[in-house]
This record gives structure tokens, sequence and C-alpha cells, in this order.
């Protein structure tokens, strides 16, 4: 391995999404020995990509966070996205999320909540399941049919007992995500919460991203969930066609 691709595999280590990690685990994510990769993560601490908190475990630096957030496509949704997203979030005081398709996953873009929102497993740069949350079955009824074929023959995974694992009922119930706009999950991610999620449509009519309302399920009145997801993602829609 070249340094450079040292160097980007200690990074990548991060990628699912993890917040802190020893260095046995970015060493053992990177296929690095140890020797080297205390060199290389010292390197990279010292010159600010990465942090070492009190413990010893490490996370993302301020300086690899201020290179990121310069990533041109996904600062541009999300500063077009923040106005609607608060907006929806005073309209229902509960989670609302931004996300857009990964590598297989969800890519959250974007989190609003308050005190007394639901708990939820989503967190800004993290990643999801397509199939078990509301935002994914968005990006996936709308997502090319190599992907979507590749989804569906790869096993999937039981989140909670809810989570569709039917290759066959999960197809139909995209195609009905298509035929109305709308995608609902029913404690598929966590127990006791439902969401509501829509598309985000490019002025040339292509689904680049997926808004979405986790709510608790016992409380959630989808009479006035989804009118107000789908208006918010329809409304940020507009907004990203005029730019387009």
């Amino acid at each position: 391995m070249s340094v450079a691709a040292k160097v980007t595999a200690v990074l990548g280590a991060f990628l699912p999404g993890d917040v802190r990690l020893t260095l046995t685990e970015i060493c053992r994510r990177a296929g690095l020995p140890l020797t080297t990769g205390h060199r290389l993560v010292g390197e990279l601490t010292a010159r600010g990509f990465l942090e070492r908190l009190p413990e010893g475990s490490y996370r993302v630096g301020r300086l690899l966070w201020r290179i990121g957030a310069q990533a041109a496509e996904p600062r541009e949704l999300r500063e077009l996205a923040l106005p609607y997203m608060a907006e929806l979030y005073a309209t229902t005081r509960e989670n609302v999320q931004l996300a857009v398709l990964g590598e297989g996953r969800v890519l959250c873009l974007e989190r609003l909540r308050g005190p007394h929102s639901v708990p939820v497993f989503s967190r800004v740069a993290g990643e999801l399941p397509l199939h078990a949350t509301g935002v994914g079955k968005v990006l996936l009824a709308f997502a090319a049919e190599e992907t979507v074929e590749r989804v569906l023959a790869a096993p999937l995974a039981a989140v909670t007992p809810n989570t569709i694992t039917d290759p066959g009922r999960l197809r139909a119930e995209l195609a009905e995500v298509r035929r109305t706009g709308l995608a609902h999950t029913q404690e598929e991610m966590s127990i006791g919460t439902l969401s509501a999620a829509a598309p985000v449509r490019d002025g040339d009519d292509r689904v680049v991203a997926a808004l979405s309302v986790v709510v608790w399920r016992h409380s959630a009145d989808l009479r006035r969930l989804d009118p107000a997801v789908l208006g918010a993602a329809r409304a940020l829609s507009r907004d990203l066609a005029a730019i387009s």
C-alpha cells in the first residue's frame, strides 16, 4: 500500500458512522499493522485530521470536518433544505430527517429534533439500512433498477421483528411508494416508532434525496403527517429545480 492508500484507509475506518474508534479498531478496519497505524494516526492527529479523546479513543478532527463540509452538492442541498426542515419541525415537533442514497445504504445529511422528539438511530453523516427506514424506501423506490435488484438479492436484515425481510413484499411496497409518492415504516427500524417520507426531486425530475418525519406510533396521525411531509418535499424540490 502506498502512503496515500494507508492514510485513506485510516480515515475510511470512520465511514460506517462510528463517532469514536480505538487505535486497534482503526488498524483492524484499515488492514494495517498496529505499529504502522499508530504512526499514521499520530501524524493525522497532530495535523488536526483526527482528535484523540481523553480516554484514548479517536474521532474525526475539526480540520477533516471543515474539508468535508466544503463538498458542494451535499452542502447546497442541506442549505436549501434547512428552512423547510425547520418549518416541518415547527409543524410536527418531531424528528425531521434529510437523506440521500449512499453505497447501498441511507446517508443522513441533516436531522432536526427537539427535547420531546422520539429517539432515533440516525445522525448526521451516519448510515442506515434502506429497507427498514422511510427515507430508505423512498430512495430505493426511485433508484436505478440494478441498485434495487442488488438490495433485494442480498439478505434483508431484521432490525426489529417488524422489519420487512421478504424481497417480494418489499418489492410490492416500493411499487406503492412510486405510485403514491409516500413511504411509511411502522416499528421497522425501532420499536414504538412510525415514519412518513417523501421524495425530493431536482430540475430533471430525478429523486435526489428523501425527507421524513419520525414519530411515536401511538400518537401518529398520518392525515396530518403525510401532507406536511409531502408539502415540504415538494417545496424543496421547487427550489432545487430553480437552481438546476
